[in-house]
């Protein structure tokens, strides 16, 4: 007999008690397999599955985007980025947070990287709108908030997974990733308005600054701008597949720390090392989704599934809805990662019978992700501020998120309902 629901429970459990999300994903599916076709096959399936797809050379997509992001940490962009943003929203009330959150919705775009994007912020924008007498409701969730864009706008390590794990093409994901990552500034730069007006705040502004200054202050975006341009116009135009541009993204975002004057050997050993230690954590989970994804595929978990949406009429959109309310209740329980690595091998199969586009799904997925980076009780990047500024309390930035969650509920119906608005550059 086939007890997935009782695997399923277990690898809840395991991570609720800490267990890395690589291992019980591994483990689970490797004693669900052998239950179901004995050790040895189980066994030789396992192997297979990392040996084969350790030699794969489209994962080199994976380690090479993520030195790309951390040489851009390197390079200090982040500081221009903020700055050139803030130049030209200075005489708005709410300016300084509106500014942090287009500064990092840019930043993402060359980090990839939510938790990476929050922190760099918090050090960057958090002291600014404190001098300026921002509350920290406002200043952390309008970082926080930010921050969860690095995992949608391109080049984003967790579309690559998922392209992975679905065999979708990933430029198409990153290209279905822009204008929602778009939506997403502009709801959180709204989402800033309401949170300024909701609490009545009397915020200082400074003078508008001329034309002239302004567009001089976008000079120290050009590298940002032509890193991004360089490696998402590359895959768009087809001169590089993803993982060339991969490539080409690290030694662009290499040159930019050169320009920057802030290389040094203790700097390049750092981004090595971080680059080297990430790879191996995130190649060690993807082995243990896919080990999972074998046990799904045997364990008729699909099927029982297909078969308890048919309760509900089994349309897409009741499917979508049923998806979406099981990713809420599972982001307050896991972080991201472990939600997405658990939760796609089962879902992928099941949308694709109903002809609903994986790229669409992919971004849906991501987006609803988002929600769970800002939403208690394991909200990440609001831990990741914590750790970064423990002076503020948890529910502090909770509370100031309430009008960003709100947006991206709204982003996630609006996407839901007009799909073309993702898949227009796919």
């Amino acid at each position: 007999m086939e007890y997935w629901p009782v695997g399923m429970a277990l690898i809840c459990l395991l991570l609720l008690l800490g267990m890395p999300i690589a291992f019980a994903l591994a483990g689970v599916g490797l004693v669900g397999t052998a239950s179901i076709i004995g050790w040895t096959p189980a066994l030789s399936l396992l192997g297979s599955t990392f040996f084969d797809n350790g030699r794969d050379y489209s994962l080199s997509v994976l380690p090479l985007f993520l030195m790309m992001g951390n040489f851009v940490v390197q390079s200090g962009i982040a500081e221009e980025l903020y700055t050139s943003a803030y130049a030209w929203l200075r005489h708005r009330k709410g300016g300084l947070a509106t500014a942090t959150v287009i500064a990092c919705g840019a930043f993402s775009s060359v980090c990839g990287s939510s938790m990476a994007t929050a922190a760099t912020m918090t050090r960057i924008a958090l002291p600014s709108m404190r001098r300026f007498g921002y509350p920290d409701e406002l200043s952390t969730a309008a970082i926080a908030a930010g921050g969860t864009l690095g995992i949608l706008i391109p080049p984003s390590v967790i579309l690559v997974f998922y392209g992975i794990m679905t065999q979708q093409d990933i430029g198409k994901l990153f290209l279905a990733g822009l204008i929602p990552g778009l939506i997403g500034i502009i709801g959180y730069a709204v989402a800033v308005r309401v949170s300024v007006a909701w609490r009545g705040l009397d915020l200082p502004v400074e003078p508008k600054l001329p034309l002239g200054a302004r567009i001089a202050a976008l000079r120290g975006t050009a590298g940002a701008l032509v890193l991004f341009v360089f490696v998402m116009g590359g895959i768009y135009l087809g001169v590089f597949t993803p993982t060339e541009s991969a490539g080409m993204g690290a030694g662009g975002a290499f040159l930019l720390v050169l320009l920057s004057g802030r290389f040094s050997r203790e700097a390049l050993l750092s981004v090595l090392y971080d680059t080297m230690k990430t790879t191996a954590m995130m190649f060690f989970i993807l082995f243990g989704a896919l080990t999972f994804t074998n046990y799904v595929n045997m364990s008729g978990m699909t099927r029982d599934i297909q078969d308890f949406l048919a309760l509900f009429g089994s349309t897409p959109i009741v499917t979508i809805l049923v998806i979406l309310a099981i990713y809420l209740v599972l982001g307050c329980l896991l972080e991201s990662l472990s939600m997405i690595m658990l939760t796609v091998p089962v879902f992928y199969p099941i949308v694709a019978a109903q002809g609903i586009d994986l790229i669409w799904f992919g971004i849906f997925v991501v987006m609803v992700t988002e929600i769970s980076y800002i939403t208690p009780p394991v909200g990440m990047n609001a831990f990741v501020l914590r750790s970064v500024v423990p002076d503020v309390r948890l529910g502090t930035i909770f509370r100031g998120l309430v009008p960003f969650v709100a947006m991206d509920v709204l982003r996630v119906a609006l996407l839901t309902l007009v799909p073309g608005l993702v898949l227009f550059l796919t």
